[in-house]
């Protein structure tokens, strides 16, 4: 169920017709749901039901969103940690992986890591957990000893 719902929201996000569709509030509900019907096929029948209900509540045009929170609840559930973790440089897998199992072991819980590279950090990493920021890069460092510093105007 999680992954067609995550797949839906997908194709919608990937199909800007399809999209403009759900979102218009000219568009008749049961229209929305007629299309729906005919995309999902031998989808399961709870998200088929879940999508369908959305449509006649008028918020199917939220099917990104409700994905989101939905992938949110089950990571929880989970005890999964979504992160972003931006180096200076292309980590290898196994400095990647030493690195996500430190985080995991800090954390208490299973993570799963998008990595990004991002020269300007010079060294070090940033870290985003959800709205949490652990910034250890070089470039980091300077701009806090720079406002240390500089005498604030």
């Amino acid at each position: 169920m999680h992954e067609q719902l995550g797949d839906f929201a997908a194709a919608v996000h990937d199909v800007p017709e399809l999209r403009a569709l759900l979102r218009n509030p000219q568009v008749d509900a049961r229209a929305k749901a007629d299309v729906l019907t005919e995309i999902l096929g031998d989808a399961d029948e709870l998200i088929r039901n879940v999508l369908l209900l959305a449509a006649e509540k008028g918020r199917i045009g939220d099917v990104e969103d409700i994905a989101r929170e939905f992938e949110r609840l089950v990571a929880r559930e989970e005890r999964r940690l979504a992160v972003d973790l931006t180096t200076a440089y292309e980590l290898s897998d196994d400095e990647a992986a030493d690195l996500i199992r430190q985080i995991e072991e800090a954390s208490g819980r299973k993570v799963d890591a998008k990595r990004h590279v991002d020269p300007s950090l010079i060294g070090g990493l940033v870290l985003q957990a959800g709205s949490l920021r652990l910034d250890a890069s070089v470039r980091g460092r300077l701009n806090r000893l720079r406002r240390e510093l500089v005498p604030s105007r």
